[in-house]
């Protein structure tokens, strides 16, 4: 049984999420506030987590809290589920490690089939007989057992959607990925700008190990590749 936590401050609307999870046979943990989760998380971690900005008296406190699961895991998946809809603060919460990012306006269904999504990205990770479990380009390497990419042999912490997004570019040099490929690949269901932030996030920890690193190109109007002719 999946175990899912919600972290959302207003008691009637934690406890509506909670009863809909729950009806779908996923056990679900609820937290009405950044410290409660967080120790929790400590104790053990979530296998997908939801979770609101506002907490509380912290008007950010979701960020804060997203920012220290990441760093306790980069493989959990984490889902903003927030009042708070605007692109700022959906690329925050991006550049932050969330893999998904929903309006308190979406429908139960919408919500259920984008977990159901999440969750299914994380099983294919369990079987990698249909993944190359070890691709090398260059100064990029792929560990798909580990989900874990190295560049110039240094470790790239990236979430799962950014790794899977490197995989599926990395996996055909000088090919163009579209964002619907990407999506694909990647087992999320976003809008265009989503992608357009997780590949600036991508290209960002990259830089941050190699100053020099320009290896995902943007293909206007059509995408993304890899070029790895670059150095």
């Amino acid at each position: 049984m999946k175990r899912i936590a919600i972290v959302e401050d207003e008691a009637a609307i934690r406890e509506n999420y909670k009863d809909v999870l729950q009806a779908q046979g996923y056990q679900v943990q609820t937290y009405a506030n950044r410290p409660a989760a967080l120790k929790a998380f400590q104790v053990r971690l979530p296998d997908l987590a939801i979770i609101d900005i506002g907490l509380e008296d912290e008007i950010d406190g979701g960020f804060a809290l997203c920012q220290a699961l990441r760093a306790m895991s980069a493989t959990v998946p984490i889902l903003f589920l927030t009042a708070r809809d605007s692109d700022f603060d959906t690329v925050c919460g991006l550049r932050l490690g969330a893999d998904d990012y929903l309006s308190k306006e979406v429908s139960f269904p919408h919500l259920l089939a984008r977990l159901a999504a999440l969750f299914r990205r994380c099983e294919s990770l369990q079987n990698n007989g249909t993944v190359t479990q070890l691709l090398e380009r260059g100064p990029l390497t792929i560990d798909a057992n580990r989900i874990q990419a190295y560049w110039q042999q240094q470790a790239i912490e990236l979430t799962v959607t950014e790794f899977w997004m490197v995989h599926a570019l990395a996996k055909h040099p000088g090919h163009v990925k579209s964002r619907n490929e990407l999506m694909q690949e990647a087992k999320i269901f976003v809008d265009d700008s989503t992608i357009t932030s997780h590949v600036k996030r991508i290209r960002k920890k990259f830089l941050a190990v190699d100053p020099a690193f320009d290896c995902i190109d943007t293909v206007y109007g059509m995408g993304y590749r890899w070029d790895s002719q670059k150095p």
